[in-house]
């Protein structure tokens, strides 16, 4: 009697386990799912490269000057000098991760900086610090958020690109500083600089790196773990499909430039406390910085992906770079030349990223 052709068709061998061809047809999987697994792997490496860079730039400067860069007092420097930075930067991480960019927060730092500084002068230099802090606080912050309103409105209702619309108000916010100013920087009360600006909180933390700190926790918990924060990855990713889902995405592309806004405001309260005045001409170039921080960190410049911890720590490897070539007495023309390295490879690794995902 012949074999049905059933049997045949279904290609079993004795004891029904599968002939080479089927056992062949069943390994074929085997390439794609390696390759996925390889694809996770990359992106979990590449993801977390940006700390091991940081720790890599701390153990090299540290073995090469064991003396003069590990110190408490060129540590708490370089926390320090992050701070005002590292609040532009993640604004900076919300407008990004949704998928725009705001060049403006330079200017909406120095320009918050300057009313806030007229306001506590109107006080009196002998006035109380917490009446300073809220006075001068809130009115930053207030400036920054309504110049952030600004560049939401017109960026979701004119549809002039973020590029362009950021580069108006800069300058706009820019320019109207030094109206208010006649050019010339207002100082502050000394009580801010002396308490908050170089004042050590409860463990002997600069008051400025544990805002900072307590700021990234909070931007970092409502980035991932919040409706808000899956709805920027969302609108980040493709503003249809989240229409689609029922995400408002003009109305949130604007409140995540009113966040950035905010931030720049309260960087610009802060920069008061460091500087002792509005140091008009010190902040040029604060809106490129913040960018490559949350490039370097890791966020995709397309959108869609990005973190406000990888990006704290993208603030950190310029500020380390700076801090170890001047305590190595190289000249400073090194020192964008490494940056803009670090910004390269960055870039490079989020196309890697983006063309494996």
């Amino acid at each position: 009697m012949s074999k049905p052709a059933s049997s045949v068709s279904q290609g079993t061998g004795v004891l029904g386990e599968p002939d080479a061809g089927e056992r062949r047809d069943l390994s074929a999987p085997r390439l794609p799912r390696a390759r996925a697994i390889g694809e996770r792997v990359w992106d979990f490496a590449s993801q977390g490269l940006i700390f091991g860079v940081l720790l890599a730039l701390i153990a090299f400067f540290s073995i090469l000057l064991p003396n003069q860069f590990p110190t408490a007092f060129n540590v708490r420097s370089m926390g320090i000098s992050a701070s005002v930075i590292a609040l532009l930067a993640m604004g900076q991480t919300f407008v990004i991760i949704g998928g725009g960019i705001d060049l403006s927060v330079g200017a909406v730092l120095v320009f918050s900086g300057v009313v806030s500084a007229k306001v506590m002068a109107a006080i009196g230099p002998d006035a109380p610090l917490p009446m300073l802090i809220v006075a001068g606080g809130g009115v930053a912050l207030l400036t920054g958020a309504a110049w952030g309103l600004l560049n939401g409105a017109l960026v979701v209702r004119t549809r002039i690109p973020d590029l362009i619309v950021t580069l108006g108000t800069m300058g706009i916010a820019l320019g109207l500083a030094q109206v208010l100013t006649n050019g010339v920087d207002v100082s502050v009360p000394l009580s801010l600089t002396n308490q908050l600006g170089n004042g050590n909180a409860i463990g002997g933390l600069p008051w400025l790196v544990v805002i900072a700190l307590v700021t990234a926790v909070i931007m970092q918990v409502t980035l991932s773990a919040t409706r808000f924060g899956r709805h920027t990855f969302a609108v980040g990713s493709n503003r249809e499909a989240g229409r689609r889902v029922g995400v408002k995405v003009d109305a949130h592309r604007a409140k995540l430039y009113m966040i950035s806004g905010t931030l720049a405001g309260f960087g610009g309260f802060l920069s008061l406390a460091l500087y002792t005045n509005t140091t008009i001409a010190a902040h040029s170039t604060d809106n490129l910085v913040a960018i490559a921080a949350v490039i370097i960190g890791g966020t995709s410049l397309f959108g869609g992906m990005g973190s406000v911890f990888r990006s704290l720590a993208g603030v950190l490897v310029p500020v380390v770079l700076q801090n170890g070539f001047v305590i190595m007495g190289l000249r400073p023309f090194w020192q964008p030349v490494a940056i803009g390295i670090v910004l390269l490879l960055a870039v490079y690794v989020d196309g890697r990223r983006r063309a494996a995902g």
